[in-house]
């Protein structure tokens, strides 16, 4: 079956597309029941995309949760075994209030999860697939990655406290330097700190200029030795990839209780959002008794739709209208006609609101 048949919406062309990429590379496939005890989710809410979760109670008496979230139960089911790695894939239905909205919806996730004994190649395995997962969807998208290793070095050379530092994290991630250096007049930090952050948050590009820019700054062995990890798994990378379509942005953050190491969001041309989020993610392992290190992205596909709503995609090629004297067999003809050229036809005697379709045909008599 051709996926680019028109007869497939967009996310549907999207799942068909990223399931065969992620197999193409050894990923396995992951099931998962719909139901999660509530207690996995309540604990590790600030892990999740939207807080907002659906319970109920079973018939057991146990409060049970409609899943937000795959990557939880991924690792809750996951082994610790050394020297290996698990690489699985899923498309699921998550359930959670999306795209801004306020009530909940069932949304299809796709994503890709690598845990165990995660290395160099792991992690440009995983932004490699996250590049061509865009790819899949867009021509016209951006891989932002970011290294918490090279923040967090920078941020604990400052010495600031613990409540300083989230703020400086908020402020990273919005690229406010104001704010930034309100922070740091107010914890004391010397010129030469403060103006090494701001370094970092307004470096960005491909990854040879500003690993050559950063070089230049930061000297201390926990950022040098990021900035070497760094080079190394982009020296892995497909070099198509690191000319025009990853970017290193260190305003790519996300909480640093959960993620290391390598973060990223993935973009496409027309939705405000980042449509593609991921990153290491060693210290929910360790929040949750496992000793494996894991990476991993998903796929946000509800915010295809947005898309749609720009007029990029139609319900249907043609809307075909007839009048109350034309029989049924000739209504049936003139779609069989259209069907055979390809279009995605509605015959209907008038047009139903909020439908979007590139033509109007008119069935007068036996002709169209």
């Amino acid at each position: 079956m051709n996926i680019n048949d028109s007869v497939f919406k967009r996310d549907e062309r999207a799942i068909f597309r990223l399931r065969t990429l992620y197999r193409r590379y050894g990923y396995a496939p992951y099931k998962m029941s719909k139901f999660e005890e509530y207690d996995l989710y309540v604990r590790n809410k600030s892990f999740l995309v939207s807080d907002n979760v659906i319970t109920f109670t079973d018939t057991n008496g146990k409060l049970m949760a409609l899943k937000p979230d795959v990557t939880l139960s991924i690792v809750k089911n996951s082994k610790d075994t050394a020297g290996q790695v698990q690489k699985v894939y899923y498309n699921e239905n998550v359930y959670r209030v999306s795209g801004g909205g306020h009530s909940f919806r069932e949304i299809m996730q796709v994503g890709a999860e690598c845990l165990g004994e995660v290395d160099s190649y792991c992690i440009a395995e995983m932004l490699t697939m996250a590049v061509e997962s865009l790819r899949e969807i867009s021509p016209d998208f951006i891989l932002d990655v970011s290294h918490l290793g090279i923040v967090s070095a920078v941020l604990d050379s400052m010495g600031v406290s613990k409540e300083a530092e989230q703020r400086l994290l908020t402020c990273i991630g919005e690229k406010n330097l104001h704010g930034i250096g309100e922070i740091c007049a107010a914890e004391g930090v010397s010129v030469e700190k403060r103006q090494a952050l701001e370094h970092l948050i307004t470096t960005y590009g491909d990854e040879k200029t500003v690993l050559k820019k950063l070089r230049a700054v930061l000297g201390a062995e926990a950022e040098v030795a990021a900035l070497d990890q760094l080079e190394e798994i982009f020296a892995a990378v497909p070099s198509e990839w690191k000319q025009s379509r990853i970017r290193i942005d260190f305003s790519v953050v996300g909480d640093m209780s959960y993620y290391n190491g390598i973060v990223f969001k993935g973009f496409i041309n027309g939705i405000p959002s980042s449509i593609l989020s991921g990153g290491q993610y060693d210290r929910l392992m360790r929040r949750m008794g496992k000793r494996s290190g894991a990476i991993g992205f998903a796929v946000y596909l509800d915010l295809l739709d947005e898309l749609s709503r720009e007029g990029n995609e139609y319900d249907v090629d043609v809307i075909l209208t007839y009048g109350a004297g034309a029989s049924a067999a000739t209504v049936a003809g003139a779609v069989r006609r259209l069907n055979e050229d390809g279009k995605r036809v509605m015959a209907v005697r008038a047009i139903p609101e909020k439908i979007t379709y590139r033509e109007h045909w008119i069935l007068k008599g036996e002709e169209v």
